[in-house]
């Protein structure tokens, strides 16, 4: 864990941004600050503006914690520009952060390193409608079978994800997940206990979290139960026996070695009634609010969220690429 015997980190913090995810990164960033100004770091809030790099020259961080959802902070651009500018930080270098920020490649690379993820179709929006739109869907509905998930291929916070258990339902599922992306995917539902399960590296090998449990009140997982107080149960650790537990972190570790991510990540996981994982998604920047999975995690394993952030950034420090 993190030392203060040495001088404390200048640590810049980077929230908000421009995606969809503003205003959870904005409160993810707030709450990150706040845990590592707590244990006596030198913290600068930022934003990812035009000021960006003018603003790295001028306040000379020791390493940068970006804490941005959505394209911004998860598809790797902003990584290789902090590559180039020769600032070190937290999380998935640019190559590893792109490829698991897209969902439908993460799936790829998942499925060859022998890891379950559920049946599905890659439609872009294009294809889906030059080769006439109810004519793929009937195909992809007999393919997979009801019931179906529909999410944008990249894009977080469930925002676009539709659960989808009558045909007449699907064609307005696929127009609500084009808004946030031109890529779509359709998955065959698992039905089971959907896990969330936090990795963090601090420089002697990922390990997984307790896995958080997770029971909306309304019975999906949309943007509103995620942050809203009171929306969802979450019990930590999951109500699984030991040995699927077990299984469960380690097909987490797995995913996230598989998709090359580091120092941090959530895969979010379904456990069917065999007590078979299923590998969903990985989130590159996992959110941090008061409400997010990662800090209850952290916290229910016993770790001080300050001293691991910390950790975190000594971690980044460590590890240039």
């Amino acid at each position: 864990m993190a030392t203060k015997k040495a001088p404390a980190l200048k640590i810049m913090v980077l929230a908000g941004g421009i995606s969809h995810e503003r205003e959870v990164s904005l409160k993810s960033g707030r709450r990150v600050a706040d845990a590592l100004i707590g244990f006596g770091a030198n913290v600068i809030l930022r934003e990812p503006d035009a000021n960006l790099i003018d603003n790295i020259k001028k306040d000379k961080p020791d390493v940068i914690f970006p804490v941005l959802h959505g394209a911004t902070g998860e598809d790797g651009a902003l990584r290789d520009i902090l590559d180039m500018v020769g600032v070190p930080y937290v999380g998935a270098f640019s190559s590893a952060a792109r490829l698991a920020w897209d969902k439908s490649i993460a799936k790829v690379l998942i499925s060859r390193a022998g890891l379950l993820t559920a049946a599905s179709v890659t439609l872009p929006k294009e294809t889906f409608r030059e080769l006439d739109a109810q004519s793929v869907l009937t195909a992809v509905s007999s393919a997979l079978a009801l019931p179906l998930v529909v999410k944008p291929a990249r894009s977080g916070s469930a925002q676009g994800v539709t659960l989808v258990k009558r045909m007449a339902d699907l064609s307005r599922a696929m127009i609500d997940a084009f808004v946030y992306c031109d890529v779509a995917i359709v998955e065959k539902m698992i039905e089971g206990t959907e896990l969330a399960i936090s990795i963090i590296d601090l420089g002697a090998g990922p390990i997984a979290l307790p896995a958080v449990e997770i029971v909306p009140t309304s019975g999906e997982f949309g943007y509103r139960e995620r942050y809203t107080a009171g929306e969802t149960n979450y019990y930590i650790p999951a109500r699984l026996t030991k040995a699927i537990s077990e299984r469960a972190a380690k097909m987490a570790i797995e995913a996230h070695e598989a998709l090359g991510l580091r120092h941090l990540s959530r895969i979010d996981l379904i456990v069917d009634k065999k007590g078979q994982p299923w590998f969903l998604e990985a989130n590159v920047t996992p959110g941090l609010t008061e409400t997010s999975l990662l800090p209850q995690a952290i916290t229910a394993a016993g770790y001080d969220l300050g001293e691991v952030y910390y950790s975190l950034c000594e971690a980044g420090l460590r590890a240039r690429k």
